[in-house]
């Protein structure tokens, strides 16, 4: 069993991209994604619970993040990519259905994949989502934020970096944002990528979301933490999906998305408790 839990690497090549990413575990597959300028750690932090509980879990890195190579195209970072990264990662693991989810970013591709490939789709979660049904129109901070990355690294990028957090939580945030950062193989990639993905089209209109089938949880941050992730998206999600269950922390309390074992457990239970 311990020898199952020992994360496993692979590589998958589409489109002249290198995706990175590690499976641990055996049973029914878990594939989930990390949110922008972040890497295949910071979904559940290496939590184990998930292969413990008795599944397959499969994180990776998205196009020009972590250990993944950049795309040929420096405009090749929509949603519409990365769903068909995704799908090829199915594809090596043999897995004709799984739960997939991700955080922000990450919730947003998956979304976009289960309204595609609904067939694919035994379970969605959806952590911390942000799209709202509607590409950013405005782009200057990402693009200020790019600017920085590109010119200075991690440095460059929170000289720029003005988090709308409680005083409580500006530390993590930012000592956290510095750990994500330094850990892309290409920074110059991560850039473009804030270039493109704020302004990408994940799906039309919330009225989307009715058309899922899928059982989902979403795991919602309450604002005072984690306001570039709203609640009131979470919610919107929660009414429009016709099967899903919201949880979130206790008010005052470290958002349940930033606890990668308190996360998995709370995954596994669901999965659990739909059969999936």
């Amino acid at each position: 069993m311990a020898e199952s839990l020992t994360p496993e690497p692979f590589e998958v090549e589409r489109d002249g991209v290198t995706i990175a990413g590690e499976t641990a575990g055996a049973g029914p597959d878990v594939v989930l994604m990390h949110g922008l300028t972040a890497t295949r750690r910071y979904v559940v932090m290496g939590s184990k619970a998930l292969p413990r509980a008795g599944y397959r879990l499969t994180t990776f890195d998205a196009r020009g993040h972590g250990e993944s190579s950049p795309a040929r195209d420096r405009r090749a970072y929509e949603y519409r990519d990365m769903v068909a990264d995704l799908a090829a990662v199915l594809d090596h693991l043999g897995a004709e259905r799984a739960a997939i989810g991700g955080a922000s970013m990450g919730a947003a591709c998956a979304m976009a994949f289960a309204l595609a490939w609904p067939e694919r789709v035994s379970a969605l979660v959806q952590i911390t989502p942000a799209y709202d049904g509607t590409p950013r129109s405005e782009l200057g901070d990402w693009e200020r934020l790019a600017d920085g990355l590109e010119r200075g690294g991690p440095d460059g990028f929170l000289a720029v970096y003005e988090p709308e957090v409680d005083s409580r939580w500006r530390e993590t945030v930012l000592t956290v944002t510095r750990q994500r950062l330094e850990r892309h193989r290409h920074p110059e990639a991560v850039a473009d990528a804030l270039r493109v993905v704020p302004g990408s089209l994940a799906f039309e209109g919330l009225e989307e979301l009715e058309a899922v089938r899928a059982p989902t949880l979403i795991v919602a941050s309450r604002d005072e933490a984690d306001p570039g992730h709203p609640f009131a998206v979470s919610e919107a999600y929660a009414k429009r999906l016709p099967d899903s269950r919201l949880v979130t922390e206790e008010p005052g309390h470290s958002p349940l998305a930033w606890q990668g074992a308190r996360l998995s457990k709370t995954i596994a239970e669901f999965l659990d408790k739909k059969g999936r």
